[in-house]
């Protein structure tokens, strides 16, 4: 059994909330389809939260994602939905609290429409559950609550019960708590039972595919040829191939987790160079990120497989 902690993939919070979202909002809310008109698209406002809130490096260990979502009520009235996911190794030294109804107050402000929030806490710290900020001074009473979702207070049971195919997310999030040591065979067959979980639910082919991608790629194998494993397993369970392409869904992520360093990198020492550290930065982010082997990474970045070797050397040495 591994003592390494295993690698936890936070940005695939952002994407399984838009791509489940209806399912998303009456797992939380059961009668959300009486209030919310459900039939409209709904917006999701990432750029113009940024607007309201810069991006800022956040301390380590401290890792989360912010969505704002603008739906629609039954009467036709706007609503918004501010989802925020914190997933921490160590417990925030930021007030969560505070800067939820920061949040609020300035959303509040920006499109003088109702807030609902949620906050979604996937860490491993039992005592740490805030859901409200209260600030009081001679005779002026503030306080202000939100839904709070602690994941490692669920039951296992009650979520495997769960038809909502969103059920199968927080269970994947609360394996990935409890189990953080465990090897890589263990944490196969725990992604095969996920799968078999998902199957069980009713829900269209885009979600389900969101969802496998969800419980393949949250947490990382800490063998480079752990996730081909599983896949290969997976499709000779079905008799088939998986219902996505695992090599293009590797390949932009590599891309899009690569692509600011090679632009910046572009900028300054000019466009071949900056090419050339721009593949530099995939092939990089590709083994330390995804943990693929060099052949994998050699067809997806298109390369030869001894550049891919001599990297991961050079990483190792560096390392070292």
């Amino acid at each position: 059994m591994s003592s390494t902690r295993r690698r936890i993939d936070d940005p695939l919070w952002k994407a399984i909330i838009e791509q489940t979202f209806t399912h998303f909002l009456t797992f939380f809310f059961p009668d959300a389809a009486l209030v919310f008109d459900l039939q409209r698209k709904v917006d999701y406002l990432d750029k113009e939260f940024e607007t309201l809130f810069p991006p800022e490096p956040h301390g380590k260990g401290l890792r989360y994602v912010d969505k704002l979502v603008r739906v629609f009520l039954k009467s036709g009235a706007e609503q918004f939905i501010l989802c925020h996911i914190e997933v921490q190794s160590g417990k925030s030294k930021e007030d969560l609290a505070k800067r939820m109804f920061q949040y609020y107050y300035k959303i509040v402000d920006k499109y003088q429409a109702p807030v609902m929030a949620i906050v979604i806490l996937a860490d491993a710290h039992r005592d740490y559950h805030p859901k409200y900020y209260r600030q009081r001074f001679m005779g002026t009473d503030l306080f202000y609550r939100f839904n709070s979702y602690k994941i490692l207070q669920q039951k296992e049971e009650e979520l495997q019960d769960n038809e909502n195919p969103f059920a199968v997310v927080v269970l994947t999030a609360l394996w990935a708590i409890k189990h953080q040591h465990v090897a890589d065979d263990m944490l196969r067959d725990m992604k095969h039972r996920l799968y078999d979980e998902m199957l069980k639910r009713a829900m269209g082919t885009a979600e389900r595919k969101a969802i496998y991608d969800f419980l393949t790629y949250y947490v990382g194998f800490q063998e480079s040829d752990g996730l081909s494993k599983f896949v290969n397993e997976l499709e000779n369970k079905l008799g088939r191939r998986t219902i996505m392409n695992t090599k293009e869904y590797l390949l932009d992520k590599a891309k899009r987790e690569g692509i600011d360093i090679g632009i910046e990198k572009g900028r300054v020492e000019g466009i071949e160079k900056g090419r050339l550290l721009f593949q530099k930065a995939i092939i990089e982010n590709s083994i330390t990120r995804l943990g693929l082997s060099d052949a994998d990474i050699a067809e997806l970045v298109n390369c030869p497989k001894s550049l891919v070797t001599q990297i991961r050397a050079d990483l190792e040495k560096r390392n070292s």
